[in-house]
């Protein structure tokens, strides 16, 4: 942790701060109105880490939001690519543990799960501003989906910014039919050897795969759900490890290695060298077909015993030195244009985060008449069976589990 941290200081005084009038540290901002908190925020920057792994949501973000903030507050958008939220958070724990208190490097981290709760935890998010964002009418923070993160409570500690439940997807050229539940996938697997693999898990997506197999290993979900229970864990997890280590001879490349990243495994799909992908965002299917990557010949669905779904969100460090800056960017990702425009196929598809049945007139009809793209999985589908994420602790010992028992073997 040390070395790593270290590693990450460097890059921190590597890069360049934002030069900006925002200067209100955050009671100062609780304080004002959102007209000051506007005022005080045009013609600076924020600079925002998020997963820079897709070109659409990278175009969205640079190009849309970014232009948007440009145009209509002077505010320049400095998005900053990463390969894992993790890294963006241990920046600001290590400027932490070098006493920087209000001139960090981040402004604003796109986040949820494990990592909000390391954030909470070392006190390293800014809280209580919500109620000053205009768009947040449109959040309906009395659904626990919303209100609590991996089952840890929000308490206006970040945004939610997108509505996400993991889904499967096959190349219909290839099989006649998938596999629609985690017991028919396991057989799949070992009756197509060779055409499955995932992302080795701390990767996200490769983690929820592996989540789907220890609810399946547990006997369901229902048994794991609340705190921690060591003895539950052990029981599940041999099972689990005994069930993913079987299936290591039938993977791609016979196991002998797994993807690095989700976009590893998508350019293996790309190529036929698997049949089945997933993701946690189904909208990714869409996408990748409309931009040539995946063949027309996708075909995404829902298993029928469940996957699971979440929020993610974006949070505003302790120490972000345009902490106003921020505010008026994450208004603008709750604004209805930007979630609309975020819901369009072609542009990302991604589930909105605000309630939308609290829109009136046209902008209401505007999100009625998007069509998904035909070959994403069908919403209400997903909905039937939606299975809820672990709290974080869960998640953090069953991606070590996976590391120490089916990784290193």
């Amino acid at each position: 942790m040390r070395s790593r941290l270290s590693a990450l200081a460097i890059s921190v005084a590597l890069w360049p701060m934002a030069a900006s009038a925002d200067t209100a540290d955050g009671d100062q901002l609780i304080a004002m109105d959102w007209d000051e908190i506007v005022a005080l925020a045009r013609g600076g920057e924020v600079n925002w880490f998020m997963w820079g792994g897709s070109d659409a949501i990278n175009q969205y973000v640079s190009g849309y939001i970014g232009g948007i903030l440009e145009e209509d507050y002077g505010i320049t958008l400095n998005r900053v690519g990463i390969s894992d939220t993790v890294e963006a958070v241990n920046i600001v724990l290590g400027e932490r543990e070098a006493g920087n208190l209000d001139n960090g490097s981040v402004d604003l981290i796109w986040i949820n799960g494990e990592n909000f709760r390391t954030m909470v935890q070392g006190d390293l998010a800014y809280c209580g501003y919500p109620d000053l964002l205009p768009n947040n009418a449109l959040i309906d923070w009395d659904n626990p989906a919303i209100a609590n993160d991996f089952g840890v409570p929000v308490n206006g500690c970040e945004i939610p910014w997108n509505t996400a439940q993991f889904a499967f997807a096959y190349n219909t050229a290839l099989h006649s039919a998938p596999p629609l539940a985690i017991p028919e996938l396991l057989e799949w697997i070992e009756a197509n050897p060779g055409q499955f693999t995932y992302p080795a898990p701390p990767d996200f997506n490769g983690s929820v795969f592996v989540r789907h197999v220890f609810y399946h290993a547990a006997g369901g979900v229902e048994n794991l759900l609340g705190a921690f229970d060591q003895a539950v864990f052990d029981e599940a997890a041999a099972a689990t490890w005994e069930i993913l280590n079987g299936l290591e001879p039938y993977l791609w490349r016979d196991g002998a290695t797994y993807p690095a990243s989700m976009s590893a495994l998508e350019q293996l799909y790309a190529n036929q060298e698997v049949g089945i992908i997933f993701n946690y965002d189904p909208a990714t299917v869409g996408v990748n077909i409309l931009n040539g990557t995946f063949p027309p010949t996708t075909q995404g669905y829902a298993l029928t015993d469940g996957t699971i779904g979440n929020t993610n969100y974006t949070l505003v460090p302790f120490n972000s030195p345009n902490k106003a800056a921020a505010l008026v960017l994450q208004n603008v990702l709750l604004s209805a244009e930007a979630q609309l425009e975020k819901l369009r196929p072609e542009i990302w598809g991604a589930a909105p985060g605000i309630d939308v049945t609290r829109l009136e007139g046209e902008m209401a009809e505007a999100f009625d008449a998007i069509e998904t793209h035909p070959n994403v999985a069908p919403a209400e589908d997903l909905a039937a069976n939606a299975l809820p994420e672990l709290q974080a602790e869960w998640i953090a010992a069953i991606e070590q589990g996976w590391i120490e028992n089916v990784g290193s073997n």
